[in-house]
């Protein structure tokens, strides 16, 4: 499996962060989670994948605030049943929430699965200036690809000294904790709504 990314390198990576971001279901973060470990093994400078991850990020919500938010706007929504649906329940709700706090949410749903695409897509959709939104989308791509890349950098060099150190016993443990990491990240919030 490292030979196909070593083999395929930082292209690949800009076209799945960069498909996702325009609104692919692509695994765009765990691919950068990926290379992150991969630069930790000397395969890349972690330098030249954060400023591919970012480069991807900002050109992919680019794309999808032009092509689906600016041209396809609502129009493109209300073609299917679903769409309008989805139109009529959800667009009003995201015009005035990007009316109000745009750049926060370009920025901050940079680091949101589903807001990395959409906010980009409510972007255009509510006419946010063109401007604005590339700084703020810049912003939150820069700091994504930096934060994600560097923690799998760092986080992945010191997983692999764990296994090669306790061997089977640390890589079941390390597979643990990102099992309860990743549990608690997509299902603890509706927990605690529920408790509230």
């Amino acid at each position: 499996m490292t030979h196909f990314f070593t083999s395929h390198g930082l292209p690949l990576l800009f076209a799945v962060i960069m498909l996702e971001s325009f609104g692919l279901p692509l695994p765009g973060e765990t691919a950068l989670i990926a290379f992150g470990v991969l630069a930790s093994q000397g395969h890349y400078p972690i330098e030249e994948v954060i400023a591919v991850a970012a480069a991807a990020a900002i050109v992919g919500d680019n794309l999808g605030y032009v092509l689906i938010g600016r041209l396809g706007g609502r129009r493109l929504f209300e073609r299917t049943r679903i769409g309008r649906r989805y139109a009529e329940r959800f667009l009003p709700q995201a015009e005035r929430l990007m009316a109000k706090h745009g750049g926060k949410v370009v920025f901050f749903g940079r680091f949101i699965s589903v807001l990395r695409f959409t906010a980009a897509w409510a972007a255009g959709i509510a006419r946010m200036p063109w401007w604005r939104f590339l700084f703020w989308n810049a912003a939150g791509g820069i700091c994504w690809a930096t934060a994600v890349g560097l923690v799998a950098y760092y986080g992945g060099a010191a997983a692999a000294d764990a296994i090669q150190r306790y061997g089977i016993y640390a890589a079941v443990g390390i597979g643990v904790a990102l099992l309860i990491v990743f549990v608690f990240t997509h299902y603890g919030k509706k927990w605690l709504e529920s408790r509230l």
